[in-house]
């Protein structure tokens, strides 16, 4: 199984209020799929996610279309900061564990 964390770092608390429209049209994507799993945390301008998958095709098929794929389009606009890291995993780590492994992730800056 792959779990995929990912964090996004805001360029200004005021972008929370584009990055919850865009969370709410990905969460309801995010119901139509295979996902065994999703976590979310965040407080001001940093945010994070967790995600299960059963294979990295149902991953790559979700993160690549619909809802999500638009966000990461528009993502420069609201983002300062993108991590991301997809690891080998039964189940999801604790958020220690998911930001220690961020910080050897793949980084996006705007």
């Amino acid at each position: 199984m792959k779990a995929t964390i990912t964090s996004i770092e805001l360029k200004g608390p005021f972008k929370f209020f584009a990055l919850s429209a865009a969370a709410l049209k990905i969460l309801k994507q995010l119901k139509s799929t295979h996902c065994k799993e999703f976590r979310k945390k965040g407080i001001w301008t940093t945010h994070y996610t967790m995600t299960l998958w059963n294979t990295e095709e149902e991953l790559k098929e979700f993160a690549r279309s619909g809802a999500h794929l638009e966000a990461m389009k528009n993502s420069g606009k609201i983002a300062k900061e993108i991590r991301t890291i997809t690891i080998d995993a039964e189940v999801l780590p604790n958020w220690s564990a998911a930001k220690k492994l961020l910080e050897g992730g793949k980084v996006w800056k705007f």
